[in-house]
């Protein structure tokens, strides 16, 4: 407990670091100095609270919706990026873009989790036509599905010129956040919250029907709860600041290395371990080419796509 103590801390760390980092003078000689009408304490409250909030949550929720979805797919490889869950949430914006442009926010987070819960459902429904459950073939599989549906999406927002706009939603960016624009996380954070709750269900699913049943649990319930947690998580992010990939797969991945498979204990430590990663990158993209700011999706997937690498790697060596 102490250890986790120490990593919350360290969260809080980067969190106030966060806080300080932009063009406008938000230090603490001129907060103090100035009244709270002015143009510091407005910056504060308006833009790096909120953004350093949507951090944490974002950074959180997607690495817990990461473990879901490998334990339900009994893949350690297995995340919305590589199962067509972020490409079918991005689809169903566009859907609501091009047939009802003034639906308010909430009502674009549904219909994302709709096309993100029906993606996901198909990708699981092809994992049961595999018949050799390879460990490697499983993210291929989720990838190519992806591919597909970004293709039909990019198709689509080029005829009705919206590729720019398609570019935003698939690039997570949390420049844009301010108070009003960001609240929809918190959604994600109860919804993290209730997957803590159930994870032990969750487990169980993931070995399989018949051990589930023999256990009395209901494994359909069980696995509609999990995609559906999966599918509006995705959502939320992906609404509110686009998408990070690789997140909710590097995480459970360095965590599991690090304190074993007891989900119930690693839990914390991946909510904890996802925020510090996404504060960091997010740090890193916006001093690399201060003033200016890297998108924390093109920072993460770099990083990401390198951890991914050495993942499977690792795991090809010990198969070997």
């Amino acid at each position: 407990m102490t250890k986790l103590a120490a990593a919350i801390l360290a969260v809080l760390a980067l969190a106030g670091i966060s806080l300080f980092i932009g063009v406008s003078d938000v230090s603490l000689p001129a907060l103090l100095s100035t009244a709270p009408g002015d143009r510091p304490m407005q910056v504060l409250l308006i833009s790096r609270i909120p953004r350093t909030l949507a951090l944490i949550l974002a950074g959180m929720a997607m690495a817990i919706t990461g473990t879901i979805m490998q334990m339900l797919a009994r893949n350690q490889f297995v995340e919305p990026s590589t199962a067509g869950t972020v490409e079918s949430a991005s689809m169903g914006i566009l859907v609501v873009t091009i047939f009802a442009p003034g639906m308010p926010l909430i009502g674009k987070m549904l219909v994302a989790s709709a096309f993100a819960l029906a993606g996901t459902a198909i990708f699981m429904r092809i994992l049961r036509q595999i018949p050799l459950r390879s460990v490697l073939m499983v993210p291929l599989v989720g990838i190519m599905l992806g591919g597909i549906i970004a293709s039909v999406t990019s198709f689509f927002a080029y005829r009705y010129d919206l590729l720019q706009t398609l570019g935003a939603w698939t690039l997570g960016d949390f420049s844009g956040v301010l108070r009003g624009r960001y609240e929809l996380l918190w959604l994600a954070a109860g919804l993290t919250g209730i997957a803590f709750f159930v994870a032990d269900r969750f487990t169980v699913a993931g070995m399989g029907e018949d051990f589930t049943t023999n256990l009395g649990l209901n494994y359909r319930r069980v696995m509609a709860l999990g995609l559906s947690i999966v599918a509006m998580v995705t959502a939320v992010v992906v609404v509110t600041v686009g998408a990070i990939p690789f997140l909710g797969l590097i995480v459970p991945n360095l965590v599991s290395m690090a304190m074993g498979d007891n989900v119930r204990r690693s839990l914390p430590w991946i909510a904890v371990t996802g925020a510090a990663f996404v504060l960091t990158c997010d740090i890193v993209g916006r001093l690399v080419r201060f003033p200016y700011e890297i998108p924390i999706g093109t920072v993460f997937g770099v990083v990401g796509s390198g951890i991914f690498l050495y993942l499977l790697l690792g795991r090809r060596t010990r198969l070997g």
